[in-house]
């Protein structure tokens, strides 16, 4: 098992994390660093795992990466061509939680809110809380777009973990006892299918 995330890549993952301290990123400039920490995992540690055989689970792939950059301003059809030399996943698990849980467990977490993760660059609002609600629901909204066309298996992660947990494993099972299928490349959705406004 190989795993994959968010600014991981040797060649720009920290020059992301240098570069967001300033607080100063435009959402173009942000959304082309992380597009290149993809391609630079994809290039040197996805395709070669997957050549070798092994089992690449990635930590919200590129679409947390698609729905950002379309929340700071992009639209939707720029962040499909940006991201088209993707692989399609075998599957795609999409934990949907209230914009409410989730600050709640970032707190529990961390004992603060991300100034990126609550939208601030926005100015959404000067009130951190209200503000990573707002830019939490605009990301909940873009993700409910992508269900159809991206086939993603929606789980309550409103619950407690253990349940989130055994239907997320529920789901994982079968795709280890079928014959692994050829990777394609991840098609971008055509503008007049139909698309379902952000889940509840």
């Amino acid at each position: 098992m190989v795993d994959t995330g968010l600014r991981r890549s040797t060649l720009v993952s920290e020059q992301i994390d240098r570069a967001k301290e300033g607080h100063t990123l435009g959402g173009a400039t942000l959304a082309l660093l992380y597009a290149t920490d993809f391609a630079d995992q994809l290039e040197n540690k996805i395709l070669p795992s997957l050549a070798a055989g092994s089992t690449v689970l990635s930590d919200r792939y590129i679409y947390t990466l698609m729905a950002r950059a379309v929340v700071r301003g992009a639209s939707r059809e720029w962040a499909q061509r940006l991201y088209a030399f993707a692989l399609r996943p075998d599957l795609t698990v999409f934990l949907d939680a209230r914009p409410e849980i989730l600050m709640h467990r970032a707190i529990s977490k961390y004992g603060s809110l991300d100034y990126w993760e609550s939208g601030m660059d926005l100015s959404i609002s000067s009130d951190r809380f209200e503000s990573f609600l707002e830019y939490q629901t605009r990301l909940r909204h873009e993700f409910g777009w992508m269900e159809e066309p991206y086939g993603f298996r929606l789980i309550d992660a409103n619950r407690r973990p253990d349940q989130v947990h055994r239907d997320v494993a529920e789901i994982v099972r079968p795709l280890f006892e079928a014959p692994p299928e050829k990777k394609r490349r991840t098609p971008v959705p055509p503008t007049s299918r139909s698309r379902r406004a952000g889940s509840e």
